[in-house]
């Protein structure tokens, strides 16, 4: 008989911890959906997936009272991501029963969040939706950013310099298009993994003590006095 290590999983990671990860690299295809006859032929490859990854991103507000709608609705599976410009075609009806069919499970980060805003294109009642924030912690990790749980299930660290980048620009770079659909795609392999620790209890968790809050002040006190 082989004994395996347990993987070792931590209820809360660092961002200097993460700072210290190789960056993810997306390896699937990446399709970029601009026309409702696009995202037509898009939904009908999505539709024989039993489990999307499903993610939105918005052009950012740097005015007080500036808001905009969602511009990329980033749908993903093991191997490939759609990223529909929505802001280019709103939301249609093929997409709008994408998210409403109940046979078909759509995996995310916030989905509660990101729904609510994809309300402002047209109304649905998104079905057989699974939220990861809720699924972590029955593994007992307590971090609620995509970032982090990624990070602390898989060792890799998912860059977000393209977070406040332009989502409406006429044509998106290649590393828009990477980083939404890491995003995307971080989801599903997220979930396969958690559901796998679920199955075998192959795994070790480590809680990690609560920082006083005083605590990291306090030592940069002491720090720059040894230097006065």
């Amino acid at each position: 008989m082989i004994l395996t290590e347990k993987m070792i999983i931590k209820n809360k990671i660092t961002k200097e911890e993460i700072n210290e990860m190789p960056k993810v690299e997306y390896q699937g295809q990446i399709s970029i959906i601009d026309t409702p006859q696009q995202a037509d032929f898009a939904v009908r490859y999505l539709n024989q997936f039993p489990l999307l990854g499903i993610d939105t991103e918005t052009r950012p507000s740097f005015k007080k009272g500036e808001s905009h709608k969602v511009a990329l609705l980033q749908v993903a599976t093991d191997e490939r991501c759609y990223l529909f410009r929505l802001y280019k075609f709103g939301l249609t009806l093929p997409l709008i029963q994408l998210l409403e069919t109940p046979h078909i499970a759509k995996v995310g980060i916030s989905l509660k969040d990101d729904f609510l805003q994809l309300h402002k294109w047209a109304p649905f009642e998104a079905k057989n939706v699974i939220e990861l924030q809720s699924l972590v912690k029955e593994i007992g990790i307590d971090d609620q950013s995509l970032q982090k749980i990624y990070a602390n299930l898989f060792g890799y660290k998912i860059s977000k310099s393209q977070r406040l980048s332009n989502w409406e620009a006429d044509e998106l770079t290649i590393p828009q298009q990477h980083y939404a659909a890491i995003d995307a795609w971080a989801c599903i392999q997220i979930y396969h993994k958690v559901e796998e620790l679920k199955a075998t209890g192959d795994y070790e968790l480590i809680i990690v003590p609560e920082q006083e809050p005083n605590e990291g002040v306090n030592q940069e006190i002491i720090n720059i006095s040894q230097y006065e």
